[in-house]
């Protein structure tokens, strides 16, 4: 036989037992991972049907059948509550066999699925959910925080919002783990830039009328309504607040949680001028742009948000650590995703830190007036690129046990 054909029949052999070796280190035999999402209220745009096209995407590119696993998706709506999330999540891990939870949109949920993954010793990937504490004194072996943060969110628009005059403030907070965290975050940010807080309403998840709230804030005469809420409560304020005269009166409004679907949402009309900042942007370069085209042919000409795309990258590099380690042991895959360097088309080369915190660059960005705007979906300017390092809280201040 002649020897490069002895070769290719050599390497062909160790392949398959490759693959063959993989596959039977996988529980079940097939690597499960769960969308536990909004599918039906207030964040639904920004996460919801988007998030669970995300992670299939994310299994296409990753083509397991290539590489002698299977993979399967499934999907559910944890409809903001909680209990129903960690019904969810348990019926997932101890009946159907799911092997990792992605998204799950809303902190309060996050936190309850944050510990039975962790008492399970699967794999949980947060894009959705954003308190910097899931990292910080809460922190978890079994967890990776991809996208965002509220400390994250805080720092970018807080400073710069204070950086521009916006020294008196008064918070809009959704009444949950979120918002107050998202509110504390912020208030740190803005006293450390010599600023001030004069006052702070709550109001309950999935606000329809915020008048009462708006009108407290306007007798505070602070000179920014901080919006520490997200998806259908923030868009709400914002629309409110223009029939308010808000800021025809002098006040200016400052999106704490902003994103591309909410623009769509409110219309550049009335979102031009607003600042705050993503972790994502679809018109970055063409491997986003590529990426935003692919998704928004199948999501109704919807193009992906910062969480879609946190979705997407988390789910494709939790399958290299799991085909890496030929294991979906969720604890040690998630050790394992720490130890390899995270590259994908959305957000680059980054790394996972020890207490679970993904690092990647964030842009400030303004809403285009609409004259500005090219196309459809053509809604931002990037007016400045803020580095991993200072994005997010350092590694030292979080609290996180797993940090020594």
């Amino acid at each position: 036989m002649p020897l490069t054909a002895a070769l290719f029949r050599s390497l062909a052999i160790a392949g398959a037992l490759a693959a063959a070796d993989a596959s039977a280190q996988v529980s079940d035999g097939v690597v499960k991972i769960g969308v536990l999402t909004d599918m039906s209220s207030l964040y639904a745009d920004a996460t919801g049907t988007g998030s669970a096209l995300a992670a299939r995407l994310a299994v296409e590119d990753f083509a397991p059948e290539r590489r002698g696993l299977k993979v399967q998706v499934v999907e559910a709506d944890h409809l903001n509550k909680p209990d129903v999330g960690a019904a969810i999540a348990r019926r997932w891990y101890d009946v159907e066999q799911v092997d990792a939870i992605a998204d799950v949109p809303n902190s309060a949920v996050a936190f309850a699925v944050h510990q039975l993954t962790r008492e399970r010793g699967k794999a949980l990937l947060i894009s959705g959910a954003a308190s910097s504490d899931l990292t910080g004194k809460a922190c978890s072996p079994n967890t990776v925080h991809w996208t965002y943060d509220t400390w994250m969110l805080a720092s970018g628009t807080g400073s710069a919002v204070v950086r521009t005059g916006g020294d008196s403030w008064f918070f809009l907070t959704a009444d949950y783990a979120f918002g107050h965290a998202l509110e504390r975050d912020t208030e740190a940010v803005v006293a450390r830039s010599g600023g001030k807080v004069l006052g702070r309403a709550r109001h309950p998840l999935n606000t329809q009328d915020f008048g009462s709230f708006l009108l407290l804030a306007q007798a505070s005469r602070a000179k920014v309504i901080g919006l520490a809420n997200a998806g259908g409560d923030t868009t709400n304020a914002i629309k409110q607040a223009a029939e308010f005269g808000i800021v025809k009166g002098g006040q200016r409004l400052a999106g704490l949680l902003v994103g591309i679907t909410d623009v769509h949402a409110l219309g550049l009309p009335t979102a031009q001028g607003l600042t705050f900042v993503e972790a994502f942007y679809w018109d970055r370069d063409e491997r986003t742009r590529a990426f935003a085209r692919r998704f928004a042919e199948r999501n109704r000409g919807i193009h992906p948000t910062m969480i879609h795309a946190g979705v997407y990258s988390a789910v494709l590099h939790y399958l290299k650590a799991v085909e890496a380690l030929g294991s979906d042991d969720g604890t040690r895959v998630v050790a394992k995703m720490k130890e390899l360097p995270t590259d994908d088309p959305l957000f680059g080369r980054g790394t996972i830190r020890a207490d679970g915190r993904k690092l990647h660059p964030v842009y400030l960005v303004e809403a285009k007036a609409p004259s500005e705007s090219r196309a459809p979906w053509d809604y931002y300017h990037v007016r400045a690129t803020i580095p991993a390092e200072q994005a997010f809280r350092p590694l030292a201040e979080g609290g996180c046990p797993l940090v020594r």
